[in-house]
């Protein structure tokens, strides 16, 4: 009862921000040169599944959204440092294993016209174990707030729609009291660009 409970509360609040986003679709921003430029603030949505690198059985259910409010799609070279997207995400378990909802900021690198780099980092949030008193074999978290990064590889398959490799990883980098066993998990994820 706790997962189909907890697995309602993250999507619905994914779906939420997804459709508070969907308003903010486009604005318009003004350049450095004086002229209107169309910044779409909502840029991307990925799905797909991951799997437990180690102790999590099952796979997980993933989507998140990615918004562009400051043109790092436009951005050239180091500006892209200062001018990443924000992401929105959930993790859903299959098996009972810990559920996540995340957020943070992501940077993207094209390689070439189709293959691409990515790093994101930020927080998230999870209804895991936290420590062997609560009786599971899953991992043990220690804290409910934990540090969320991952790196992902991408492949365009055409103008909007790509296939993307990533790994993640969650954990308190020992900044809570509690065991630190962390969440680590791969998978495969599709993506489109509005």
């Amino acid at each position: 009862m706790k997962t189909i409970l907890t697995t309602g509360l993250l999507f619905s609040v994914l779906l939420a921000a997804t459709g508070q986003a969907a308003d903010l679709a486009s604005v318009s921003a003004v350049t450095e040169r004086g002229f209107d430029q169309s910044i779409g603030i909502l840029d991307e949505a990925r799905f797909g599944t991951l799997v437990s690198i180690e102790d999590e059985h099952g796979a997980f259910a993933t989507g998140l959204v990615l918004f562009d409010p400051w043109g790092h799609r436009q951005a050239q070279g180091l500006e892209k440092l200062i001018r990443p997207r924000v992401h929105i995400g959930t993790s859903l378990s299959t098996a009972g294993e810990a559920n996540q909802i995340y957020a943070g900021f992501s940077w993207t690198a094209d390689v070439t016209d189709r293959f691409f780099l990515e790093l994101g980092f930020g927080g998230t949030l999870h209804d895991g174990d936290l420590d062997a008193s609560d009786g599971g074999d899953s991992p043990n978290l220690g804290c409910r707030a934990l540090f969320h990064e991952y790196a992902a590889a991408g492949y365009n398959l055409t103008e909007s729609w790509s296939v993307i490799t990533q790994i993640e990883h969650s954990s308190h980098a020992e900044l809570c009291d509690g065991p630190n066993n962390g969440l680590s998990r791969a998978g495969i994820l599709v993506s489109y660009r509005f």
